[in-house]
């Protein structure tokens, strides 16, 4: 099965440890909401679902990092993960950890690859 890719957002608009942009994926026959962020320099995207009660983590759309830039929080539950990884850092997700959703960078975009 051969990989399509469709383009979110230019590179420019992620900024390290800054706002996100939100997508939509296609799953199990449904669209569902996404994000994406950089960290550590490369982007990373997880469903914009809380592993501990399923609601997005968002508190207003885009903003997913804590104060500091250095974890996602849930802005329901307080709920802490990685973003370099989706696991679960703190809070109530209970070891539980975020669905990553595979993109990449390349000239100067972010693409989902589905």
């Amino acid at each position: 099965m051969a990989v399509t890719q469709r383009v979110i957002c230019a590179s420019a608009d992620l900024a390290e440890g800054g706002t996100g942009v939100r997508f939509e994926v296609q799953r199990h026959g449904r669209s569902e909401a996404a994000f994406v962020v950089r960290f550590d320099g490369a982007p990373r995207a997880y469903l914009n679902r809380c592993a501990h009660v399923p609601v997005e983590l968002d508190w207003q759309p885009g903003v997913f990092f804590d104060a500091d830039g250095l974890y996602l929080i849930c802005a329901t539950h307080g709920a802490m993960y990685d973003p370099q990884n989706g696991t679960c850092a703190g809070g109530p997700c209970r070891g539980q950890g975020l669905h990553p959703v595979p993109v990449r960078e390349a000239d100067g975009r972010i693409f989902l690859e589905e």
